[in-house]
């Protein structure tokens, strides 16, 4: 690994793996910082210590080849990167339908003002919803909001909430690409798995794990 950037051969990683093909995907790419310049704003520069990959690499991700004809895709990205995010959605074969927004809160409720961002301060973070084929969500989907209020934790942990939302308006098999945390009854694969092995419990629903 070299200029704090994972390697190309994450796409080759993530084939090698051979971890069959999902009705259900979700993804949280490591994404890179900067504004047009390709200078960094000096509050995201804490992000540094942090493994990112390039555009092209997330692109070139053989997220395709993983999903069933009939599939879903929720891909969190940065406020900023939306228009990264619709590409790499299209480049992995799926069409963007709509979106969910994480809204960060304090405790009391009110809006977590800690975020960072070159024009305002973030308290949201979206998830773009992406279908191949013409695969509907569940019944249960469509009385579901498109927004969750939880405060927010340690740096890029998303939502546990996800999880359920998920489940209950997209159908398995369930593959979560750059997992942090274990989850029962999905497959999921990333370079920080490895750490959570202590807080797996093998005896519990399948959840197969790939380490990157």
């Amino acid at each position: 690994m070299s200029d704090n950037h994972l390697s190309c051969t994450v796409a080759e990683d993530l084939l090698a793996s051979d971890l069959g093909r999902f009705g259900t995907i979700l993804a949280d790419p490591p994404w890179q910082f900067t504004n047009r310049t390709g200078k960094m704003a000096p509050e995201h520069r804490r992000l540094l210590r942090y493994p990112t990959m390039t555009l092209e690499d997330i692109l070139d991700l053989p997220v395709a080849e993983l999903s069933l004809p009939q599939s879903h895709l929720y891909l969190w990205v940065p406020n900023a990167l939306l228009a990264e995010g619709l590409e790499v959605m299209k480049r992995w074969g799926f069409t963007y339908k709509t979106n969910l927004v994480w809204y960060k809160v304090r405790k009391d409720g009110g809006p977590d003002g800690r975020g960072v961002g070159f024009y305002f301060r973030n308290v949201t973070e979206l998830v773009l919803f992406g279908t191949r084929g013409s695969l509907r969500t569940l019944p249960p989907g469509r009385r579901q909001v498109n927004i969750i209020a939880t405060r927010k934790r340690e740096h890029s942990r998303k939502p546990d909430e996800q999880y359920d939302l998920i489940e209950q308006c997209s159908p398995g098999p369930y593959l979560e690409l750059f997992a942090r945390h274990a989850r029962a009854g999905w497959s999921q694969w990333g370079n920080e798995i490895a750490a959570m092995a202590d807080e797996f419990d093998p005896e519990s629903d399948k959840a197969e794990i790939a380490v990157s």
